[in-house]
């Protein structure tokens, strides 16, 4: 049976941005864009672990604003359920800790770059309510 991961992941907005964070060539889906976040721990929530899991790769705290829709992905070795949150930055100054790579992108552009596929569902929830709101 495969393992079933549980990750909750901030889409993280400022001045009109998003930041999104390319893993780490040493990891699973290598090189793969992503939400920033982490496998929520036993006892925890998932607003608990995002708060964790965003100081620990990026060394800053954020305030969450909402919850997106879960969304749940089968890859061909796991299962992920992301918990999605839309969020802003709190306190500190961002430092990648984990991440190959970091970049501010306007939502419209999200699309060009390779996001791992449990990210896709998060990514037309976001956009279809960064549009209803223009």
């Amino acid at each position: 049976m495969k393992r079933h991961l549980h990750v909750a992941c901030a889409i993280i907005e400022q001045e009109g941005k998003i930041l999104a964070a390319q893993r780490s060539a040493a990891t699973s889906l290598p090189l793969k864009w992503e939400f920033p976040g982490g496998k929520i721990e036993t006892g925890e929530s998932p607003e608990q672990c995002l708060n964790r899991e965003i100081r620990e790769e990026l060394g800053v705290s954020v305030h969450i604003d909402r919850a997106l829709s879960a969304s749940t992905h089968s890859y061909p070795d796991f299962t992920v359920t992301l918990y999605p949150f839309t969020c802003r930055l709190k306190g500190g100054t961002i430092t990648m800790h984990e991440h190959h790579a970091l970049q501010w992108i306007e939502p419209h552009r999200m699309p060009e770059l390779d996001w791992a596929a449990a990210d896709q569902p998060v990514i037309s929830e976001y956009l279809t309510l960064v549009t209803a709101s223009l």
